[in-house]
Protein backbone atom coordinates (compact mmCIF):
# COMPACT_ATOMS: atom_id res chain seq x y z
CA UNK A 1 0.00 0.00 0.00
CA UNK A 2 3.14 2.43 0.61
CA UNK A 3 3.51 2.06 -3.68
CA UNK A 4 0.14 3.07 -3.77
CA UNK A 5 -0.15 6.04 -1.52
CA UNK A 6 3.20 7.17 -3.72
CA UNK A 7 5.45 6.22 -0.14
CA UNK A 8 8.75 5.13 -0.78
CA UNK A 9 8.82 1.13 0.08
CA UNK A 10 11.87 -0.67 0.91
CA UNK A 11 11.24 -2.31 -2.63
CA UNK A 12 9.15 -2.29 -5.73
CA UNK A 13 6.35 -4.84 -5.28
CA UNK A 14 5.33 -7.24 -7.49
CA UNK A 15 1.66 -8.27 -7.95
CA UNK A 16 -0.05 -10.95 -9.17
CA UNK A 17 -2.97 -11.44 -11.77
CA UNK A 18 -3.96 -14.35 -13.65
CA UNK A 19 -7.29 -16.63 -13.99
CA UNK A 20 -6.85 -19.61 -16.85
CA UNK A 21 -3.20 -19.90 -16.34
CA UNK A 22 -3.69 -20.86 -12.53
CA UNK A 23 -5.52 -23.72 -14.56
CA UNK A 24 -3.32 -24.75 -16.70
CA UNK A 25 0.13 -24.92 -14.56
CA UNK A 26 -1.69 -27.17 -12.15
CA UNK A 27 -3.05 -29.47 -14.91
CA UNK A 28 -6.38 -29.20 -14.09
CA UNK A 29 -9.28 -28.90 -17.14
CA UNK A 30 -10.86 -25.30 -17.43
CA UNK A 31 -14.10 -26.65 -17.24
CA UNK A 32 -13.63 -28.38 -13.41
CA UNK A 33 -11.47 -24.91 -12.92
CA UNK A 34 -14.71 -22.79 -13.04
CA UNK A 35 -17.06 -25.67 -11.97
CA UNK A 36 -17.16 -24.13 -8.32
CA UNK A 37 -15.82 -21.65 -6.07
CA UNK A 38 -13.86 -23.69 -4.39
CA UNK A 39 -11.97 -25.41 -6.58
CA UNK A 40 -11.05 -22.34 -8.74
CA UNK A 41 -10.00 -20.55 -5.09
CA UNK A 42 -7.96 -23.64 -4.31
CA UNK A 43 -6.30 -23.92 -7.76
CA UNK A 44 -5.26 -20.11 -7.64
CA UNK A 45 -4.08 -20.45 -4.39
CA UNK A 46 -2.15 -23.49 -5.70
CA UNK A 47 -0.80 -21.76 -8.52
CA UNK A 48 0.60 -18.81 -6.55
CA UNK A 49 2.46 -21.64 -4.22
CA UNK A 50 3.83 -23.02 -7.73
CA UNK A 51 4.96 -19.79 -8.59
CA UNK A 52 7.17 -18.84 -5.10
CA UNK A 53 4.84 -16.05 -4.07
CA UNK A 54 4.62 -12.22 -4.33
CA UNK A 55 3.55 -9.42 -2.32
CA UNK A 56 -0.19 -9.52 -3.59
CA UNK A 57 -2.89 -11.37 -5.90
CA UNK A 58 -4.78 -8.49 -8.10
CA UNK A 59 -8.21 -10.13 -7.61
CA UNK A 60 -9.20 -13.35 -5.49
CA UNK A 61 -10.40 -15.48 -8.37
CA UNK A 62 -12.38 -15.27 -11.74
CA UNK A 63 -16.06 -15.96 -12.55
CA UNK A 64 -16.53 -17.92 -15.54
CA UNK A 65 -19.71 -16.07 -16.40
CA UNK A 66 -18.77 -12.71 -14.57
CA UNK A 67 -17.84 -11.17 -18.05
CA UNK A 68 -21.20 -10.99 -18.68
CA UNK A 69 -21.64 -8.52 -16.30
CA UNK A 70 -19.12 -6.17 -17.27
CA UNK A 71 -19.76 -6.14 -20.94
CA UNK A 72 -23.06 -7.51 -20.62
CA UNK A 73 -22.91 -9.99 -23.54
CA UNK A 74 -23.15 -13.88 -23.98
CA UNK A 75 -19.52 -15.88 -22.03
CA UNK A 76 -19.05 -19.26 -23.65
CA UNK A 77 -17.37 -21.59 -20.90
CA UNK A 78 -15.23 -24.95 -21.34
CA UNK A 79 -17.04 -27.67 -20.60
CA UNK A 80 -20.62 -26.01 -21.44
CA UNK A 81 -20.52 -24.42 -24.75
CA UNK A 82 -16.39 -25.58 -26.02
CA UNK A 83 -14.11 -27.99 -25.11
CA UNK A 84 -13.02 -28.86 -21.33
CA UNK A 85 -9.66 -27.47 -21.81
CA UNK A 86 -10.65 -24.35 -24.00
CA UNK A 87 -10.96 -20.50 -22.16
CA UNK A 88 -13.97 -19.09 -21.44
CA UNK A 89 -14.47 -16.24 -24.13
CA UNK A 90 -17.00 -13.56 -24.52
CA UNK A 91 -19.16 -14.02 -27.30
CA UNK A 92 -20.41 -10.59 -28.74
CA UNK A 93 -23.70 -9.83 -30.94
CA UNK A 94 -26.17 -7.28 -31.07
CA UNK A 95 -28.60 -8.56 -28.35
CA UNK A 96 -29.74 -4.81 -27.46
CA UNK A 97 -31.21 -2.89 -30.31
CA UNK A 98 -32.19 0.84 -30.48
CA UNK A 99 -35.60 0.36 -29.34
CA UNK A 100 -34.00 -0.66 -26.21
CA UNK A 101 -33.18 3.01 -25.25
CA UNK A 102 -36.61 3.94 -24.78
CA UNK A 103 -37.39 0.86 -22.55
CA UNK A 104 -34.23 1.90 -20.49
CA UNK A 105 -35.47 4.83 -19.59
CA UNK A 106 -39.19 3.57 -19.37
CA UNK A 107 -38.23 0.73 -17.06
CA UNK A 108 -35.02 2.39 -15.08
CA UNK A 109 -31.81 0.89 -15.27
CA UNK A 110 -31.61 -1.55 -12.37
CA UNK A 111 -34.79 -3.02 -13.62
CA UNK A 112 -33.98 -3.33 -17.33
CA UNK A 113 -30.53 -4.88 -16.43
CA UNK A 114 -31.77 -7.77 -14.29
CA UNK A 115 -34.68 -8.06 -17.89
CA UNK A 116 -32.03 -8.36 -19.65
CA UNK A 117 -29.01 -10.25 -18.06
CA UNK A 118 -32.18 -13.40 -17.53
CA UNK A 119 -33.75 -13.13 -20.73
CA UNK A 120 -30.82 -12.04 -23.45
CA UNK A 121 -27.75 -13.61 -21.94
CA UNK A 122 -28.32 -16.16 -19.54
CA UNK A 123 -31.41 -17.38 -20.91
CA UNK A 124 -28.74 -20.30 -22.46
CA UNK A 125 -26.51 -20.58 -19.73
CA UNK A 126 -25.47 -23.42 -17.73
CA UNK A 127 -27.76 -22.44 -14.64
CA UNK A 128 -25.75 -24.17 -11.70
CA UNK A 129 -22.41 -21.82 -12.88
CA UNK A 130 -24.04 -18.58 -12.78
CA UNK A 131 -22.65 -16.31 -9.53
CA UNK A 132 -25.53 -16.30 -7.71
CA UNK A 133 -25.99 -19.83 -7.70
CA UNK A 134 -22.44 -21.13 -6.53
CA UNK A 135 -21.43 -21.43 -3.41
CA UNK A 136 -20.58 -19.25 -0.89
CA UNK A 137 -16.74 -19.49 -0.30
CA UNK A 138 -14.58 -16.23 1.62
CA UNK A 139 -12.10 -15.94 -1.03
CA UNK A 140 -10.43 -13.16 1.21
CA UNK A 141 -10.43 -14.76 4.24
CA UNK A 142 -8.64 -18.12 2.20
CA UNK A 143 -5.82 -16.10 0.58
CA UNK A 144 -5.37 -14.46 4.02
CA UNK A 145 -5.01 -17.74 5.29
CA UNK A 146 -1.60 -18.12 3.23
CA UNK A 147 -0.48 -14.74 4.30
CA UNK A 148 -1.70 -13.27 0.72
CA UNK A 149 -3.52 -9.63 0.48
CA UNK A 150 -5.77 -9.32 -2.24
CA UNK A 151 -5.90 -5.94 -4.16
CA UNK A 152 -9.58 -6.06 -5.61
CA UNK A 153 -12.80 -7.15 -5.03
CA UNK A 154 -15.71 -5.81 -7.15
CA UNK A 155 -15.19 -4.04 -11.00
CA UNK A 156 -17.31 -1.22 -11.98
CA UNK A 157 -17.87 -1.11 -15.74
CA UNK A 158 -18.07 2.36 -17.73
CA UNK A 159 -21.42 3.47 -19.68
CA UNK A 160 -19.29 2.96 -22.64
CA UNK A 161 -17.96 -0.72 -21.78
CA UNK A 162 -22.10 -1.62 -21.45
CA UNK A 163 -23.53 -0.35 -23.94
CA UNK A 164 -21.02 -1.26 -26.68
CA UNK A 165 -21.14 -4.74 -25.47
CA UNK A 166 -24.75 -5.09 -25.36
CA UNK A 167 -24.82 -3.46 -29.05
CA UNK A 168 -21.71 -4.85 -30.44
CA UNK A 169 -18.88 -2.25 -31.95
CA UNK A 170 -20.94 -1.58 -35.31
CA UNK A 171 -24.33 -1.14 -34.36
CA UNK A 172 -22.95 0.75 -30.84
CA UNK A 173 -20.57 3.33 -33.62
CA UNK A 174 -23.33 4.01 -35.77
CA UNK A 175 -25.43 5.22 -32.87
CA UNK A 176 -22.86 7.39 -31.31
CA UNK A 177 -23.14 9.68 -35.16
CA UNK A 178 -26.86 8.83 -35.78
CA UNK A 179 -28.25 9.42 -32.38
CA UNK A 180 -25.95 10.44 -30.51
CA UNK A 181 -28.47 12.88 -28.05
CA UNK A 182 -30.57 9.54 -27.37
CA UNK A 183 -27.42 7.38 -26.39
CA UNK A 184 -25.90 10.46 -24.53
CA UNK A 185 -29.28 10.05 -22.54
CA UNK A 186 -28.96 6.92 -21.81
CA UNK A 187 -24.78 7.03 -20.55
CA UNK A 188 -26.32 9.90 -18.17
CA UNK A 189 -29.70 7.94 -16.67
CA UNK A 190 -27.48 4.69 -16.08
CA UNK A 191 -23.97 6.58 -14.81
CA UNK A 192 -25.70 6.73 -11.42
CA UNK A 193 -26.43 2.99 -10.85
CA UNK A 194 -23.10 1.56 -11.96
CA UNK A 195 -20.43 2.09 -8.79
CA UNK A 196 -22.60 1.05 -6.06
CA UNK A 197 -22.78 -2.68 -5.74
CA UNK A 198 -19.43 -2.81 -6.36
CA UNK A 199 -18.08 -0.32 -3.69
CA UNK A 200 -20.90 -2.11 -1.52
CA UNK A 201 -19.61 -5.56 -1.68
CA UNK A 202 -15.45 -4.39 -1.63
CA UNK A 203 -16.02 -2.56 1.24
CA UNK A 204 -18.05 -4.66 3.13
CA UNK A 205 -15.41 -8.01 2.30
CA UNK A 206 -12.60 -5.35 3.73
CA UNK A 207 -11.01 -5.59 0.18
CA UNK A 208 -8.82 -1.88 -0.19
CA UNK A 209 -9.24 -1.38 -4.12
CA UNK A 210 -12.34 -1.49 -6.50
CA UNK A 211 -11.49 -2.11 -10.42
CA UNK A 212 -12.83 0.79 -12.97
CA UNK A 213 -12.53 -0.27 -16.35
CA UNK A 214 -11.53 1.03 -19.17
CA UNK A 215 -11.30 -1.35 -22.22
CA UNK A 216 -13.25 -0.59 -25.16
CA UNK A 217 -13.03 3.29 -23.75
CA UNK A 218 -9.47 3.68 -24.64
CA UNK A 219 -8.42 6.63 -26.32
CA UNK A 220 -6.81 4.68 -29.61
CA UNK A 221 -10.05 3.62 -29.83
CA UNK A 222 -11.75 7.46 -30.69
CA UNK A 223 -11.03 10.86 -31.79
CA UNK A 224 -9.88 13.54 -28.98
CA UNK A 225 -13.35 15.02 -29.17
CA UNK A 226 -15.24 11.90 -29.46
CA UNK A 227 -13.85 10.38 -26.29
CA UNK A 228 -14.46 13.97 -24.27
CA UNK A 229 -17.89 13.45 -24.78
CA UNK A 230 -18.25 9.43 -24.41
CA UNK A 231 -15.93 8.36 -22.35
CA UNK A 232 -14.36 10.80 -19.83
CA UNK A 233 -16.97 12.33 -18.05
CA UNK A 234 -18.17 9.20 -16.93
CA UNK A 235 -14.83 7.93 -16.09
CA UNK A 236 -14.20 10.36 -13.71
CA UNK A 237 -16.87 10.32 -12.23
CA UNK A 238 -16.81 6.52 -11.48
CA UNK A 239 -13.07 7.33 -10.45
CA UNK A 240 -14.19 9.87 -7.75
CA UNK A 241 -17.32 8.12 -6.41
CA UNK A 242 -15.03 4.98 -6.00
CA UNK A 243 -12.24 7.36 -3.95
CA UNK A 244 -15.14 9.53 -2.30
CA UNK A 245 -16.68 5.93 -0.51
CA UNK A 246 -12.88 5.37 0.86
CA UNK A 247 -11.62 2.77 -1.74
CA UNK A 248 -8.99 2.72 -3.61
CA UNK A 249 -9.87 3.14 -7.36
CA UNK A 250 -7.74 0.38 -9.60
CA UNK A 251 -8.01 1.95 -13.10
CA UNK A 252 -7.26 -1.65 -15.59
CA UNK A 253 -6.59 0.28 -18.71
CA UNK A 254 -6.59 -2.07 -21.82
CA UNK A 255 -5.02 -1.15 -25.26
CA UNK A 256 -3.35 2.82 -25.43
CA UNK A 257 -4.24 5.67 -23.18
CA UNK A 258 -1.04 7.46 -24.08
CA UNK A 259 -2.56 10.53 -25.49
CA UNK A 260 -4.99 11.22 -22.85
CA UNK A 261 -2.13 10.57 -20.01
CA UNK A 262 -2.21 13.59 -18.92
CA UNK A 263 -5.67 14.29 -18.02
CA UNK A 264 -5.50 11.72 -14.80
CA UNK A 265 -4.13 14.39 -13.28
CA UNK A 266 -7.86 15.39 -12.73
CA UNK A 267 -8.05 12.21 -10.70
CA UNK A 268 -7.55 11.90 -6.77
CA UNK A 269 -3.42 12.38 -6.26
CA UNK A 270 -2.78 9.10 -3.95
CA UNK A 271 -6.10 7.69 -4.12
CA UNK A 272 -5.55 5.75 -7.88
CA UNK A 273 -3.64 2.89 -9.50
CA UNK A 274 -3.36 2.71 -13.09
CA UNK A 275 -2.57 -0.71 -14.17
CA UNK A 276 -1.33 -0.80 -17.58
CA UNK A 277 -0.80 -3.81 -20.57
CA UNK A 278 1.47 -2.60 -22.68
CA UNK A 279 -0.36 -0.71 -25.05
CA UNK A 280 0.23 2.21 -22.73
CA UNK A 281 3.55 4.04 -23.12
CA UNK A 282 4.41 3.31 -19.45
CA UNK A 283 7.33 5.81 -19.22
CA UNK A 284 5.21 8.45 -20.31
CA UNK A 285 2.96 7.58 -17.92
CA UNK A 286 5.61 7.46 -15.20
CA UNK A 287 6.64 10.95 -16.59
CA UNK A 288 3.59 12.62 -16.68
CA UNK A 289 2.06 11.07 -13.48
CA UNK A 290 5.05 11.32 -11.10
CA UNK A 291 4.45 11.95 -7.41
CA UNK A 292 -0.09 12.36 -8.29
CA UNK A 293 -0.07 8.56 -9.11
CA UNK A 294 0.94 5.14 -9.00
CA UNK A 295 1.58 2.94 -12.21
CA UNK A 296 1.49 -0.91 -12.10
CA UNK A 297 2.75 -2.90 -15.05
CA UNK A 298 3.41 -3.92 -17.58
CA UNK A 299 5.15 -7.58 -18.51
CA UNK A 300 3.73 -7.95 -21.79
CA UNK A 301 1.94 -11.35 -22.19
CA UNK A 302 3.94 -12.20 -25.24
CA UNK A 303 6.68 -12.39 -23.66
CA UNK A 304 5.48 -14.57 -20.40
CA UNK A 305 4.35 -17.03 -23.17
CA UNK A 306 7.17 -16.97 -25.57
CA UNK A 307 10.43 -16.17 -24.47
CA UNK A 308 12.77 -17.30 -22.25
CA UNK A 309 13.45 -16.35 -18.17
CA UNK A 310 16.48 -14.36 -18.60
CA UNK A 311 14.17 -11.90 -21.41
CA UNK A 312 11.25 -11.64 -18.47
CA UNK A 313 14.34 -10.56 -16.09
CA UNK A 314 15.95 -7.75 -17.78
CA UNK A 315 12.87 -6.34 -19.10
CA UNK A 316 11.49 -6.72 -15.25
CA UNK A 317 14.95 -4.93 -13.95
CA UNK A 318 14.50 -2.07 -16.14
CA UNK A 319 11.31 -1.12 -15.20
CA UNK A 320 12.40 -1.74 -11.45
CA UNK A 321 15.35 0.69 -12.51
CA UNK A 322 13.35 3.33 -14.85
CA UNK A 323 9.75 3.53 -12.56
CA UNK A 324 10.91 2.70 -9.03
CA UNK A 325 11.11 2.56 -5.97
CA UNK A 326 7.82 4.79 -5.44
CA UNK A 327 4.77 4.93 -7.27
CA UNK A 328 5.75 1.64 -9.04
CA UNK A 329 4.26 -2.07 -8.80
CA UNK A 330 5.64 -4.66 -10.71
CA UNK A 331 2.51 -6.32 -12.93
CA UNK A 332 2.11 -8.38 -15.79
CA UNK A 333 0.31 -6.37 -18.52
CA UNK A 334 -2.97 -7.63 -18.03
CA UNK A 335 -3.46 -11.13 -16.80
CA UNK A 336 -1.11 -13.48 -16.80
CA UNK A 337 -2.18 -15.50 -20.17
CA UNK A 338 -2.76 -18.99 -19.95
CA UNK A 339 -0.02 -20.04 -21.77
CA UNK A 340 2.92 -18.21 -19.86
CA UNK A 341 5.42 -20.77 -19.24
CA UNK A 342 6.09 -21.09 -15.11
CA UNK A 343 9.59 -20.56 -15.12
CA UNK A 344 9.17 -16.84 -16.95
CA UNK A 345 6.17 -15.75 -14.23
CA UNK A 346 8.64 -17.18 -11.54
CA UNK A 347 11.74 -14.67 -12.83
CA UNK A 348 9.05 -11.64 -12.96
CA UNK A 349 8.64 -12.48 -9.33
CA UNK A 350 12.25 -12.93 -8.89
CA UNK A 351 13.09 -9.41 -10.13
CA UNK A 352 11.01 -7.87 -7.77
CA UNK A 353 12.29 -9.61 -4.80
CA UNK A 354 15.48 -10.10 -5.56
CA UNK A 355 16.29 -6.44 -5.71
Amino acid sequence: MDAIHLNTPDRVPVVLEYAGFAARVTGIKMADFISSRTQCIHTMIQAYQLIGNGDAINYPAPSGYGLAYMYLSKVRLPGVDLPDNDEWQVHESELMTRSDYDLILEMGWPDFFKMFLETRIFDDAAKELLPENQEDVDMKQLWKNQGVPVLSGGNVPTPMELICGARSLMPFIKDQFQIPDKLEKIFQHILPHLAKDAISYTRDKGYPCTWVLGCRSAPSMMSPQMWDRWVWPYFKFLVNEVVDAGQIALLHLDSSWTRELKRFRELPGGKCLMSLDGGTDIRSARRILDGHMCIQGDIPASMLAFDQPEDVTRYARKLIHDLGPDGFILHSGCDIPANAKLENVQAMVRSALEQ
